[in-house]
């Protein structure tokens, strides 16, 4: 059975990888874009296509912030209060995050029923509704990367308070660095190699 954080790693590589391919994607694009239109020849799908893979971005790469706990906070507020209220406003701001959400998806999927049966007016062949449906899509993709944030979120509200992604990150960079130091020295040792100061 997976466990939460292998379904939280898998899901954060999803992300990522989505994320990172529409960002390929926009930059091939915009290059293309920028080399027929000085060739006299502009591609008159390019500003409506371009525009709707910003927005796909932006809907993902959105979900990914909310997996990892980076969009603008005010922790040191909420750690000033006494633990029952920081515990209190932590659940009232997580409420608030689903309701919005939740009320986005929904009048998402009515904006779609509205659309039914519109097209790109550069390329016809393109439904609205396919380029549209990132709206209830991408609510629900930020609904579940809160959900599977939420364990971390109530543990940190009930311990000592939160702490900044980039100082959190920035941490984990160094414990990992700090645990590789002993495993490289344990290998020069084994291979008999001179370490820094060793008689020559």
């Amino acid at each position: 059975m997976l466990s939460l954080n292998s379904l939280r790693q898998g899901f954060e590589t999803l992300l990522e990888v989505i994320t990172a391919a529409i960002v390929a994607a926009l930059t091939i694009l915009i290059v293309c874009g920028t080399l027929f239109r000085y060739a006299g020849s502009p591609l008159v799908w390019y500003d409506e296509v371009a525009s709707i893979g910003l927005v796909w971005m932006t809907y993902f790469g959105s979900a990914l912030a909310a997996l990892k706990g980076a969009h603008i906070g005010f922790p040191g507020v909420v750690n000033a209060l006494p633990p029952n209220m920081r515990v209190a406003a932590t659940v009232f701001s997580e409420a608030c995050v689903f309701l919005f959400f939740g009320l986005m998806a929904y009048a998402g999927l009515e904006v779609l029923l509205i659309l039914e049966g519109m097209t790109l007016v550069t390329l016809p062949a393109v439904s609205v509704q396919l380029t549209q449906s990132i709206i209830p899509l991408g609510a629900v993709l930020f609904m579940l990367a809160e959900a599977m944030r939420l364990p971390d979120v109530m543990r940190d509200a009930r311990g000592s308070g939160f702490v900044d992604h980039e100082v959190r990150e920035a941490l984990a960079e160094i414990e990992a660095e700090q645990d590789e130091a002993p495993a490289h020295k344990t290998h020069r040792a084994a291979h008999g190699e001179p370490r820094l100061g060793d008689a020559s």
